[in-house]
């Protein structure tokens, strides 16, 4: 397949990596200091359209799955902590909502959700329920014409500053409904932040609910895994695409510092040593390229694509472990030092082997795939 990219894509490539230079980059270091939500620079990717690329052309979208991943990547070079909470707003934090509402609601949230100005979430993971999706506590029970939800969610995304929470519940045995939840609803808390290694910028915190109103069931009644299901090869180009950007910004700094750095009178990437890391870090993100621009090709085709998308997330997330490990050893202390970002794309880099399936149950999923 030729991935020559066209006139759109490339526009789109050059518009995000001039974004991620000359406005992530900068403050990417002081981000994962102060490990905040860096709202100012949302509102920007906002503004460049960023969150309704995936939608509808009327709605300021109509734009392909490889034009997203390749926005996705850029952003991930400049910070993966600010990527990734873009990411969740763009995606998961908007499809069911954009999908499933009408009338006023719709009109009062959708807009505004795809231009950046109300923030959402997806609620799914529990204290005791990652993989494992219908081991999830969380219930459902209609009174009336109201659903009332009752549960405990865990590494929510974005729920400190979200305004639009999507929650996964159960609704009968092995059965998931989808319910969108309003900031303010009675009975929601979001609780304490969770201190994490890495992708700072993206704040991550419990959520509680308790008896909570939903807003409204999104979907039909116990259909909500077939729809989690229907959204899973994107996420996982998503997730691809985020550790593909990660690895680029490390593999550029280590070959730079390989260029500049000198000992025994040569600089070091004159060393075989040296050379060997470089030469692996990139047949590893020339192979994890191809992999997440064939998937997004794929989706973009209309084609069966779980397979193929869980294949590219695994090996690019792995890859780019590697990539950030191999560029931390190329700088060897300076690596290690906090005034360099290397040590930052290596602890924010495992994020990519969590999101989107762990690299675990992936290899299970793809082990299954091949006696289908």
């Amino acid at each position: 397949m030729d991935f020559a990219l066209n006139e759109i894509q490339s526009a789109v490539q050059r518009t995000f990596a001039e974004f991620s230079d000359q406005r992530i980059g900068p403050v990417a270091a002081e981000l994962d200091r102060k490990a905040e939500f860096p709202l100012e620079l949302f509102r920007q990717v906002g503004d460049l359209g960023y969150f309704a690329m995936r939608y509808p052309e009327p709605e300021g979208g109509g734009m392909d799955v490889l034009s997203y991943a390749l926005a996705t990547e850029e952003l991930a070079r400049g910070s993966l902590g600010v990527a990734a909470g873009c990411a969740m707003q763009s995606l998961m934090g908007t499809t069911f909502v954009h999908r499933f509402t009408s009338g006023a609601l719709r009109e009062r949230l959708v807009g505004p959700a795809l231009r950046g100005e109300i923030l959402g979430t997806v609620c799914m993971t529990e204290p005791d329920s990652g993989s494992d999706l219908f081991s999830m506590k969380t219930r459902a029970e209609l009174r009336g014409d109201t659903w009332h939800l009752t549960g405990q969610k865990m590494w929510i995304t974005s729920a400190p500053v979200a305004d639009l929470f999507t929650v996964f519940a159960r609704t009968g045995e092995r059965v998931l409904s989808v319910f969108l939840v309003e900031r303010g609803a009675p009975g929601l808390s979001v609780g304490r932040t969770i201190d994490k290694m890495g992708v700072k910028a993206s704040v991550t915190s419990e959520v509680g609910f308790e008896d909570v109103p939903a807003t409204a069931l999104l979907g039909e009644l116990d259909q909500g895994a077939i729809y989690l299901r229907d959204l899973l090869a994107e996420v996982r180009v998503m997730t691809g695409a985020l550790a593909l950007g990660t690895a680029r910004a490390a593999f550029d700094d280590a070959r730079r510092y390989s260029e500049e750095r000198r000992q025994f009178g040569k600089p070091i990437n004159r060393f075989g040593a040296v050379q060997a890391h470089l030469a692996e870090m990139a047949v590893d993100l020339e192979a994890a390229r191809h992999m997440v621009r064939w998937a997004a090709w794929r989706s973009d085709q209309g084609l069966p694509n779980a397979q193929e998308a869980s294949m590219a997330k695994l090996f690019a997330s792995e890859a780019a472990l590697r990539i950030c490990d191999r560029a931390a050893r190329i700088m060897a202390s300076y690596g290690y030092a906090e005034e360099y970002a290397v040590q930052r794309y290596l602890r924010d880099v495992r994020f990519t082997l969590i999101g989107g399936g762990t690299s675990e149950l992936l290899r299970v999923n793809i082990a299954r795939g091949l006696s289908q």
